[in-house]
């Protein structure tokens, strides 16, 4: 249904406004900065009015960065240059706070429409864009205006389609529940998949009645694990360590994160990858090809292993040399390991 209704939009809107929120919470990895950011660069090729939304207010409720705003706000202008660094520079796409909507009497009137047509448990069945559990107990009273908030930035900034994570699948749905009743436009959600650590996934229910949906959320790649993760300037040698480490059990290829960085950005991006082998040089033209020579055991997991750093680290050389010299990716390491050593 909502394949159909992106069709029309795009058949009745010569340049349809679309948004993706960022909570400023910490380094940018692969998740964020390829998947999401690749995403988005497609959608201004294919002529979108795309807003990079920085959530500095949604940030802070959530308690990110130690609940400090200054260092939010830091963390959020950080982003601005990970994103210029992958080549969507201000002017290509928008950026805005969610501070400049919080200063408009408008905003708020919006926020208590939402809350006021939504009901206590369809907000808290939205907390999973948090990163909470449906299942948490001790609910801070602020984590409620969240969702509140989120549906009301899609209403105020009059979007026509919503992006994010599949985690955001149910605040956006929330927005197109309340849409027609409160008088708003329903937005389109294009919901892209969730890049899982580096570590062998793990269940942590809660996060969705679906259990393969809350697998993929506590599963994912996040700022906060830095053991299990790729950040997008990490150095040659960091990417080579943490891919080596990487769970990766041979002939298995369902929930093996390796393979994921193949399908959900090698191939997409590079549309091969190349692999050295002990009887030499192979060339996959496919992620479903490299995929059944895996699960037959036809390759070796460390010749994988190599062949996928040595890809990540020739996509993410112009974003190490876009911050080689600048003091603004030390200053937010630090606060960054700051607001980590303060929980």
């Amino acid at each position: 249904m909502e394949l159909d209704e992106l069709k029309g939009l795009l058949e009745r809107a010569q340049k349809p406004k679309a948004y993706w929120g960022f909570e400023c919470s910490g380094l940018m990895h692969l998740g964020m900065g390829l998947i999401t950011g690749f995403k988005i660069r497609d959608l201004v090729e294919a002529g979108f009015d795309f807003t990079i939304f920085l959530a500095d207010w949604h940030s802070w409720i959530n308690n990110k960065m130690g609940g400090d705003m200054e260092k939010i706000r830091l963390v959020g202008e950080y982003f601005k240059h990970c994103f210029t660094a992958l080549g969507l520079p201000p002017g290509r796409v928008r950026y805005r706070w969610s501070s400049e909507l919080t200063s408009d009497q408008r905003y708020w009137e919006v926020v208590i429409k939402v809350a006021k047509a939504s009901t206590l448990s369809r907000v808290r069945r939205a907390l999973p864009i948090m990163g909470r559990s449906l299942e948490a107990g001790d609910v801070e009273a602020a984590w409620m205006i969240y969702p509140c908030m989120q549906v009301a930035d899609i209403f105020y900034m009059d979007l026509d389609v919503a992006c994010g994570g599949i985690d955001q699948r149910k605040a956006h749905m929330l927005a197109r529940d309340v849409a027609e009743r409160l008088g708003f436009r329903k937005p389109v959600c294009i919901h892209t998949p969730l890049l899982m650590g580096l570590e062998k996934p793990r269940l942590i229910k809660g996060f969705d009645e679906d259990a393969k949906t809350s697998l993929a959320i506590s599963s994912k790649m996040s700022k906060s694990a830095p053991e299990r993760c790729i950040f997008i300037h990490d150095e040659p040698e960091e990417i080579r360590t943490k891919i080596r480490k990487a769970y990766c059990p041979p002939r298995s290829v369902e929930g093996n994160p390796i393979l994921e960085l193949t399908r959900l950005i090698i191939f997409p991006e590079l549309g091969k990858l190349a692999v050295k082998t002990q009887e030499g040089r192979v060339e996959f033209e496919s992620y479903e090809k490299l995929a059944e020579l895996y699960a037959r055991g036809g390759l070796h997991p460390l010749d994988l292993k190599e062949a996928v750093a040595e890809a990540l680290i020739e996509m993410l050389k112009p974003v190490r040399d876009y911050f080689r010299g600048r003091r603004l990716l030390e200053e937010v390491k630090e606060e960054v390991a700051k607001a980590a050593s303060s929980f």
